[in-house]
């Protein structure tokens, strides 16, 4: 039986961000997402674009914006995504220092017409974040280090993918497991089976020569 799941293409991989916008375009209709990268250097190891290339997508494109703030001091930052135009808007786990902020900045996020997730680096256990999953709309395991595009997935994120699936299913949750490193035909339709809905791909679908072929190798699974 087929499964079709969504895919969120990357804009980890384009160095020229200019360029980004044009990717845009490109994409929409062929992928569900665009997915931003939002890095500063006090969370991961390089800094890139703001909010303001944010709104430039959404006026430019009709791409649904899938934003994934890895940034410390993510409170600061949420309004101005949310006015950016993100549909669905990310906040890692590890960068509240006081968890009562991420239970606000996830009801924050919901109240003001966006899907609220919750990302984990691979070194996190699920267990930490498992009372915020009940709040959460989507939950983003990232398989590889954040910070740097093109990395192999760290295999053990397999198990973490079904941890979280089985506790969706025991507790009848509805959020959206989100994926992002390593993605590519081969480890989807694992990662797929193992209950992920959406597909983070950045370099795999980058860097094909035809896009849309390599987007319908991941949304569409036997």
């Amino acid at each position: 039986m087929k499964k079709v799941v969504d895919v969120s293409v990357s804009t980890d991989p384009i160095e020229d961000y200019q360029n980004i916008i044009e990717y845009a375009k490109q994409m929409q209709g062929v992928a569900d997402f665009l997915h931003c990268d939002i890095m500063n250097e006090n969370f991961v190891t390089k800094n890139n674009y703001d909010y303001n290339l944010v709104m430039n997508i959404n006026r430019n494109s009709l791409i649904m914006l899938d934003v994934h703030l890895m940034v410390n001091e993510p409170t600061e930052e949420i309004e101005k995504y949310l006015e950016a135009g993100a549909n669905i808007l990310t906040v890692h786990y590890e960068a509240f220092e006081n968890k009562e902020d991420l239970v606000n900045a996830i009801s924050y996020i919901k109240e003001n017409g966006a899907l609220a997730g919750i990302s984990l680096k691979p070194s996190t256990p699920f267990k930490e974040i498992r009372s915020f999953a009940f709040n959460s709309d989507v939950i983003l395991v990232m398989g590889v280090e954040p910070g740097k595009s093109g990395q192999e997935l760290l295999e053990e994120t397999y198990q973490k993918v079904r941890e979280i699936d089985e506790f969706r299913r025991a507790n009848n949750l509805n959020f959206k497991l989100e994926f992002d490193g390593g993605v590519n035909p081969e480890t989807a339709k694992k990662l797929v089976d193992s209950g992920v809905d959406i597909l983070v791909s950045g370099s795999y679908v980058f860097t094909s020569k035809n896009k849309k072929e390599a987007v319908d190798k991941l949304k569409i699974q036997e």
